[in-house]
């Protein structure tokens, strides 16, 4: 299916972090706009720093699959250490953003082992300034979470973006 949502698991059986079930809506993706997600995540390995992300972030170009550079932190990027970006935008001792709070889901490091679900919830999209080319079309996204090398997590998204 050209421009659906899409989503699965990428990474080995053995992986401990489990994407269990994501919905995303509308489709496409409206910027600016409110988007809702319900999503549950498993995780049988308490996730500690350093944790390590890499996206590749891919934009259909006709028939072709383009791979976005990394540019000013968006794109296909590698973050070296998520937990220190999420404790500079959430600072330590501070309550965690709703919907999270609500749900009892952390926004900072450790993740303890667990199962954590986040029923369907509104998120306001703001107006960003982003390049055409990086607005609307179909994008594919791979994204891996590792510790020291082992992988926990990895999961491949497929979405479509609308700006206004």
């Amino acid at each position: 299916q050209v421009g659906g949502f899409a989503w699965e698991n990428c990474g080995d059986k053995k992986n401990p972090v489990v994407l269990q079930s994501l919905s995303v809506a509308p489709d496409p993706i409206s910027i600016p706009g409110s988007l809702r997600i319900s999503a549950a995540v498993s995780s049988g390995k308490t996730m500690a720093s350093p944790l390590k992300a890499v996206l590749v972030v891919e934009k259909a170009l006709g028939d072709l699959w383009i791979q976005l550079p990394c540019i000013d932190q968006m794109g296909s990027c590698t973050y070296n250490d998520v937990c220190t970006i999420l404790d500079n935008l959430i600072p330590p001792g501070t309550t965690c953003p709703e919907p999270l709070l609500t749900y009892g889901i952390p926004c900072h490091c450790p993740f303890k082992a667990g199962s954590y679900s986040l029923p369907a919830s509104d998120f306001d999209l703001p107006e960003v300034e982003l390049p055409t080319w990086m607005t609307n079309g179909n994008y594919r996204v791979r994204a891996s979470v590792s510790n020291g090398g082992e992988e926990l997590a990895c999961v491949k998204l497929a979405f479509s973006l609308q700006s206004q």
